[in-house]
């Protein structure tokens, strides 16, 4: 892996703004507005969160590791940045990636294995043979540019784990939000390192109610943006006291404790060159993505796949 981030292909070529992925994405459905039309698809965190739901399930019979996983999902993203999905079988899209990943992040398995358990789990959706698999390789290998080096939250995560004296709880919370965040857009839009601040920042603050959603969902995004906005104001020298005053029983103390790492955790941003914009919009949509999760209706999203790639024959090859 290219050690450098900031002079990886990760950052010159997919890295975009909102503006220029929605651009791109526009064009694509410009290009095919008859199969557009033909075939509506449900919204687009609706089909991340649907294939992140097959991609877990082929991965968990291959057993394989979660930064493999974390790959092959970010190369459907860029794959679909460049191709309309109704031209593709989204289910050998999904099988070909993983299959990339794994050979790319040191873990690979036999093409066989891929194609044996791909055609178990979708039998009525994927009539495919090791060929394909290798066509659909080189395909995505094409759109992609080559350009498979993926840098991941993970690596920061793991780096500053001691340094903020995370518990294994706020890790464990925070793993799981990188790994909502493959899907948004979110590794698209921003470095890995701001995923993974924000998603310790969101570790800190969620507890003791990890489950986004609700009222909960409001007041994370509270907590969040109080906590931002005292790193921006202690950067430009406008910060507060921070002083807390003390509580007697059990909870106030755990509260006192966590107050004092969100405060701490905000004094590390203030003194580092973090982009805190930046981890104030991804806050902002992962807590999105939260909300949205709660509407994912998943029998709605597989007929609406299922149908176009039945239609279009895109089952028989």
């Amino acid at each position: 892996m290219a050690a450098n981030y900031w002079e990886s292909t990760q950052r010159r070529f997919w890295q975009f703004s909102k503006d220029e992925l929605s651009q791109m994405r526009e064009d694509l459905e410009k290009s095919d507005q008859n199969l557009v039309q033909m075939f509506p698809l449900p919204r687009r965190t609706h089909l991340n969160i649907y294939f992140n739901q097959q991609i877990s399930r082929i991965s968990k019979r291959l057993n394989i590791k979660q930064q493999a996983v974390a790959t092959a999902q970010l190369y459907i993203k860029r794959f679909y940045s460049k191709v309309e999905i109704r031209r593709t079988n989204p289910y050998l899209v999904i099988t070909t990636a993983l299959y990339l990943a794994c050979k790319m992040e040191e873990c690979p398995q036999h093409i066989r294995m891929f194609v044996t358990e791909a055609r178990s789990l979708w039998p009525d959706l994927l009539h495919v043979e090791v060929p394909r698999v290798g066509e659909c390789e080189f395909f995505l290998i094409s759109e992609m540019n080559s350009q498979l080096i993926v840098h991941q939250p993970y690596r920061t995560l793991t780096t500053l784990q001691s340094d903020l004296n995370l518990t294994p709880d706020e890790t464990s919370l925070a793993l799981s939000v990188i790994n909502d965040h493959y899907m948004t857009d979110l590794p698209l839009l921003y470095p890995p390192h701001i995923i993974a601040l924000t998603a310790i920042l969101l570790s800190i603050v969620l507890r003791p109610n990890p489950v986004p959603g609700g009222n909960n969902a409001v007041n994370m995004a509270a907590a969040a943006a109080a906590t931002l906005a005292q790193a921006q104001q202690s950067r430009s020298g406008a910060a507060g006291s921070g002083q807390t005053t003390p509580g007697g029983t059990e909870k106030d103390k755990q509260q006192e404790a966590r107050f004092g790492k969100v405060q701490r955790f905000a004094a590390f941003l203030a003194e580092s060159n973090v982009d805190i914009e930046g981890m104030i919009d991804c806050t902002q949509e992962l807590i999105s993505f939260y909300e949205c999760h709660e509407q994912y209706n998943d029998k709605m999203t597989r007929e609406q796949i299922n149908r176009f790639v039945k239609a279009r024959g895109l089952d028989k090859h």
